[in-house]
């Protein structure tokens, strides 16, 4: 076992903000566990071309993954320094016809996910009384938009969890940031309109362009790059205090915006940009 510092990544297909973060880490010199579930391990290949990095099988719903993971890096490394806690997936959809099963999935994945993740590692950085935990918010965990509130509700989880995580490990030397992404382009958008292909509205079938337009949303052209979103936030993770909260990408300044304003200017804004000023 070395003295290198070890940085646990999930979430790190290629085409993802995941596999960016594991290149940023890398050029610091530091050792990367690159982590996705089973049928994204090859989307990961190219990044074992890497001397910093390593790929492991990971998959954040399950306890049993979760476990087995943790246990195999604290055995060959001897520690983890760094949670990145990035897997995610989107859930687009009027929440009054989602599938539970759906919005279900995705809150196992995003929140609990995240939560599982953190419980598996504390023990371990307690020990030394040392480690960083990042955890991966968004802009709409703070300013719920239409056509996605179930993702919306698992990012709000993430948001108060954190909170209360920050404070409940800070007596054991461990720091709790979180992050908060604008739009930042990945391959979400693209997963999120794949996904909508599955559903057929009843009640909406008449919004269903606009439904498609909140899947790519975060996508459009001004869209923060990935690779320049990854490599401010471990700028900022491995400065010398990291920050409580890290804010950055495209829109999060109109989102900060809409967070002053009053709610009916909130709603009037979205109500507008994604179609839901017509009657039925």
């Amino acid at each position: 076992m070395s003295d290198q510092k070890i940085v646990l990544v999930t979430g790190c297909a290629k085409g993802g903000i995941g596999y960016e973060y594991c290149k940023a880490f890398s050029e610091k010199k530091y050792r990367v566990i690159a982590s996705d579930i089973s049928m994204r391990m090859q989307d990961m290949s190219d990044l074992e071309s890497d001397d910093n990095i390593e790929t492991l099988e990971l998959d954040v719903s399950s306890d049993q993954s979760a476990t087995s993971a943790v246990e195999s890096i604290i055995s060959k490394h001897g520690r983890i320094d760094i949670l990145i806690n990035n897997a995610g997936i989107g859930s687009t959809g009027p929440l009054a016809e989602l599938p539970l099963d759906t919005v279900r999935k995705a809150w196992e994945i995003n929140t609990l996910g995240q939560l599982r993740m953190v419980q598996q590692v504390v023990p371990h950085m307690a020990m030394k009384k040392s480690g960083t935990i990042v955890n991966v918010g968004s802009v709409v965990g703070n300013i719920s938009t239409p056509w996605a509130g179930s993702y919306c509700a698992s990012k709000s989880g993430v948001h108060a969890m954190t909170n209360s995580l920050r404070l409940e490990l800070k007596p054991f030397g461990i720091n709790v940031v979180l992050v908060l992404p604008g739009s930042v382009r990945s391959n979400l958008g693209k997963a999120n309109l794949e996904k909508l292909s599955d559903y057929d509205w009843k009640l909406y079938k008449d919004f269903k362009e606009v439904i498609g337009e909140r899947a790519r949303a975060s996508q459009g052209e001004k869209a923060t790059d990935g690779r320049v979103f990854a490599r401010h936030v471990v700028n900022k993770v491995l400065g010398s205090k990291p920050p409580k909260q890290i804010v950055f990408g495209h829109m999060t300044g109109l989102f900060a915006l809409l967070s002053w304003s009053p709610l009916w200017v909130r709603d009037m804004f979205f109500s507008s940009r994604f179609g839901l000023n017509k009657k039925v």
